[in-house]
């Protein structure tokens, strides 16, 4: 059976879940039957006799990364393999899921379609994150869905300056401020009020987090824009969260950068599925 071009699939499963470790040992029969290679993690291999791989070995040599777990698994997935530009295709094992959109009784004829050459290879928007401290580059980061700056359980609220393209924006006074790709749209961004984006859109989504002045709405800019903002705080627990997986602790006066990464991250869809398809089953539209 030809795969069109994918010879070693990657399988990346939910750390501590038994039925991902199932379902993975199962695919993983499925792909060896039809002479497909599998680079699996630790769990899998030991139980098919495979050669053991961790994470970040499969991330390298994979040339398509299948996910099963939830759209956290996805995303620390989709950071490891940046700049490979291979595709990845999530496995829904019951979570809500706006990344892992496969449901299980669709796993094999997705696949068939897939190794037929039949589905849409979707690029999406990543945003590079610079945290800078006294004109000092401290870390740089990469992520998929979104770049939060909020404050701990027991900071006050914190004064969040913010600048497009060096034009003063505001300064949010609020539990903290939500940065995010219009693939991150429908993650903490929408839990805080902010709009649904269509994920081919070329734009940033900023999204404030409780804030103090009720009038301090959720803006849409554009993807090419490069967003500043000054921490203006003197609680120590303040951080800046990255996916909602990395947190790094900011000081008073620190500066995040953020703007479109120059690295996508590459998703396959079925060509008979949609995106408005999506949200109404995740979301229950429609459903009275």
């Amino acid at each position: 059976m030809a795969s069109k071009g994918y010879g070693k699939i990657g399988i990346f499963i939910k750390h501590g879940h038994e039925n991902a470790v199932n379902i993975g040992v199962n695919i993983s029969k499925w792909l060896l039957d039809r002479d497909i290679e599998v680079l699996a993690e630790n769990e899998v291999s030991e139980i098919l006799n495979l050669s053991k791989c961790t994470r970040l070995e499969i991330s390298r040599m994979c040339d398509l990364a299948l996910v099963l777990g939830g759209d956290g698994t996805f995303l620390s997935v989709a950071r490891l393999i940046i700049g490979r530009d291979i595709p990845l295709i999530g496995i829904n094992l019951g979570s809500l899921g706006f990344l892992t959109e496969v449901k299980l009784e669709e796993i094999y004829s997705t696949l068939d379609t897939i190794f037929a050459g039949n589905c849409i290879i979707d690029k999406r928007m990543m945003l590079k994150t610079e945290i800078f401290r006294n004109n000092k580059k401290m870390n740089e980061y990469t992520v998929l869905n979104d770049v939060v700056i909020n404050k701990g359980a027991l900071a006050r609220i914190i004064n969040i300056r913010t600048s497009i393209n060096s034009k003063y924006l505001t300064t949010y006074r609020s539990d903290g401020l939500i940065i995010a790709t219009p693939t991150g749209s429908t993650a903490y961004s929408l839990s805080a009020g902010g709009p649904i984006v269509y994920p081919d859109l070329n734009s940033i989504i900023i999204t404030p987090i409780c804030p103090h002045t009720l009038t301090h709405r959720p803006i849409v800019v554009s993807g090419d824009d490069t967003i500043e903002v000054m921490v203006n705080s003197h609680d120590s627990d303040v951080l800046v969260t990255l996916d909602g997986q990395i947190g790094i602790p900011v000081k008073n006066d620190d500066i995040i950068k953020i703007q479109k990464s120059d690295k996508k991250t590459y998703i396959l869809k079925h060509p008979k599925k949609d995106y408005f398809e999506l949200l109404r089953n995740k979301l229950k539209w429609g459903i009275f």
